[in-house]
């Protein structure tokens, strides 16, 4: 008997795959993190991202603080099966500091990183314990 789909991912030591999430329509990379088992079953099975927060050790629902969710659009596996890229309808910003996409610093030509959205958010009005990294 053949793989299951799931069979055909290949996890880390850490049973970790990382997944890039992109803008469906425009496919702007909004974030990376990583998905185990559970988290890509789950993704699937109610069509919102889900990952695992490797820092808290446990499962999360993008968007379960903030409100700012993905509505899953598809998902491709890397020739290597080991990433992961979930196209989604971003609803608010992805980034947990305020702006759309976590990959809102660019590399001047001055070799400086420099800010190139805008906030979308006020991350302090949005997060408002100190959990800020719950997105």
């Amino acid at each position: 008997m053949g793989k299951t789909w799931t069979g055909e991912v290949k996890f880390d030591a850490n049973g970790l795959v990382p997944a890039i999430i992109e803008d469906a329509r425009t496919h702007e990379v909004l974030m990376m993190a990583y998905m185990n088992r559970q988290a890509l079953e789950k993704t699937l099975a109610t069509g919102k991202t889900h990952f695992y927060s490797r820092s808290r050790g446990k499962l999360w629902l993008k968007g379960e603080n903030s409100g700012h969710t993905q509505k899953v659009k598809r998902v491709a596996l890397d020739c290597d099966g080991d990433t992961l890229l979930v196209s989604v309808q971003q609803v608010g910003g992805a980034c947990h500091t305020g702006y759309r996409s976590c990959f809102f610093r660019r590399l001047s030509p001055t070799n400086r990183w420099k800010a190139v959205g805008r906030r979308i958010f006020d991350p302090d009005k949005v997060y408002k314990s100190s959990s800020r990294g719950t997105k």
